[in-house]
């Protein structure tokens, strides 16, 4: 993946002239920003105060005239954006992709064998050998892989390796001993160990039967974790993001965001989501949602929940059997009445909810606990979303807009599934999928992402996706079920204004206009005139949050 090899009309003026020596100017870009009602205007420069707020957008002539005796930087005729949003992320998922087996990038079964035995050579003082990326589609087998495989490579001490989707796990002996899973452990609700036809588990661990490893994994150290974040935020600024959505926090990341956040290391803003309410989310829920810290740097105002598994896994949920494997529907992790009951304490508390769900099964589910739950807790304000939203029967999805749910849905999830969704779904069932023309043309607002590191964070990359429906090979020739494509004007504005919408800070980031901070990037070519074939090419030069430079190219 290349975030891997990397490590990876004008807006609204000023009406007073600034004092001099006041704040920045930027000056002869090539901008774009939306305004205030959506549309896409250009711009000449930009002005914003030492605390980092916007104070005028428009022409050259109009922003100088505001901006005497400000500092003038020259970006040279370069593109001006406003900062990305990614609506759907984990950050210390991405941070921890670096210090883990690369499993991204192999392309075959020996060639991932060759990556973790090389990665636990090269760290013989860890006592777990844990790896992230694998995808079974890719390496053509037909079928997962083994836990003989796995200690064919790893037989000295336990190995645990995470599925691209993070929704299975491949795991070898020595994990399968440590986590205590014998032919006689039952499946939990919602997960599945995976047998042969003796009983014995395979090696694969699918959704919650993976907690039976997690439990005993042991936990990054103080040191690790901020390796960890130090090492996502370089990514996030690198490609161009400045502002993310974390999709599942606990006490701790929360700990280190906020002094992150008070010490200025926080390069790229974060809206977490406390992940589930159980132990975590009663000590975070104490004070209530956390609406901005920081100067808007961190947020915690939602409760991220789970209604299924991945369609790669087959741990989606669905209302009928799968295509290609019609002796099972997935797996829902909750019943009706559970899941609902999660969703109720949230909202009591006063959070959004934003909920996991990638079968059609698990969408309806989701769909209907909020129309059940919507005639006790009003519904549009809190803007409750449905994350991934990636099969949904037909008939379900004008209910998105009915109930004023919001569909948080990341492109790249479409061109990289691309290779076995209609086999897990279906021909008819694959008209609901990835369905963002659909969703769009009946006014429902997508906050687009990533679901990095399941993905590449890079933003440009997912623009490409939306507007093409290809890979970055632009696989397949004319985009797959172009019809559901974005334009691009939809495809920025969804990483911009309705990334923010989606966060309840669309008055404070998504666009360029006074008021708001100045959070905007530098691009090597102009995302309005290249090919669309070339989108995902595009380069960040710079990165800037909040009126300071927190990368350069």
């Amino acid at each position: 993946m290349h975030f891997r090899r990397t490590l990876l009309a004008a807006a609204a003026l000023a009406a007073v002239t600034i004092s001099a020596n006041a704040g920045t100017m930027i000056e002869n870009a090539n901008g774009y920003t939306l305004n205030a009602k959506g549309q896409l205007v250009q711009f000449k420069a930009l002005a914003f105060d030492d605390h980092g707020r916007l104070l005028a957008v428009g022409s050259a002539k109009e922003v100088a005239a505001r901006a005497k005796g400000f500092k003038r930087v020259d970006v040279q005729g370069k593109t001006v954006l406003p900062g990305l949003i990614d609506a759907h992320g984990h950050v210390f998922g991405l941070g921890e992709v670096a210090t883990s087996a690369d499993l991204y990038t192999p392309t075959s079964l020996q060639a991932a064998q060759a990556s973790i035995a090389k990665f636990a050579a090269a760290n013989p003082q860890r006592k777990w050998v844990i790896g992230k990326g694998w995808n079974q589609e890719i390496w053509k087998l037909g079928r997962f892989p083994t836990v003989a495989e796995l200690d064919a490579v790893v037989g000295d001490r336990p190995a645990a390796m995470e599925r691209i989707d993070g929704h299975a796990m491949w795991v070898n002996t020595k994990a399968l001993e440590a986590a205590g899973i014998t032919r006689d452990t039952k499946d939990p609700e919602g997960g599945k160990i995976e047998r042969d036809a003796q009983g014995n588990a395979t090696g694969i661990l699918v959704d919650t039967a993976m907690d039976y490893v997690y439990k005993v994994l042991p936990k990054p150290t103080e040191a690790e974790a901020r390796a960890m974040l130090d090492g996502a935020m370089g990514i996030l600024s690198s490609v161009g993001l400045t502002s993310v959505h974390d999709a599942g926090i606990d006490v701790g990341s929360d700990r280190l965001f906020r002094e992150y956040a008070d010490q200025g290391k926080l390069s790229t803003r974060v809206y977490a989501m406390i992940g589930d309410v159980g132990a975590d989310f009663d000590q975070l829920a104490k004070a209530g949602p956390l609406k901005s810290y920081a100067g808007d740097r961190y947020a915690l105002s939602a409760v991220k929940l789970y209604s299924d598994g991945a369609l790669g896994s087959r741990g989606a949920a669905l209302i009928h059997p799968y295509s290609d494997a019609p002796h099972t529907k997935g797996l829902l992790f909750n019943s009706d009445a559970a899941i609902g009951a999660k969703i109720e304490k949230a909202m009591k508390a006063g959070y959004q909810v934003n909920v996991h769900a990638i079968g059609d099964a698990g969408n309806k589910q989701i769909l209907d606990s909020f129309e059940k739950l919507g005639k006790q807790f009003p519904l549009p304000a809190k803007r409750h979303r449905i994350e991934h939203a990636q099969v949904v029967q037909p008939s379900d999805i004008p209910r998105f807009k009915q109930l004023s749910i919001v569909p948080s849905m990341q492109p790249t999830h479409a061109t990289s599934d691309q290779n076995m969704a209609e086999q897990r779904v279906g021909a008819q069932r694959i008209k609901g999928a990835y369905a963002w023309h659909t969703f769009l043309q009946q006014g429902s607002r997508i906050a687009c992402g990533s679901d990095f590191p399941i993905e590449s964070p890079n933003p440009l990359q997912g623009i490409h996706a939306a507007v093409t429906r290809q890979d970055m090979q632009n696989v397949p020739a004319g985009g797959w079920y172009k019809e559901q494509a974005m334009t691009l004007t939809e495809a920025f504005r969804c990483f911009t204004l309705d990334a923010a919408w989606a966060a309840h800070q669309e008055q404070a980031i998504g666009s360029l206009e006074k008021g708001k901070w100045a959070d905007f990037i530098v691009l090597d070519q102009d995302l309005f005139k290249v090919k669309d074939d070339q989108i995902g090419k595009i380069n960040v030069l710079e990165t800037w949050v909040g009126g300071k430079q927190v990368f350069r190219k």
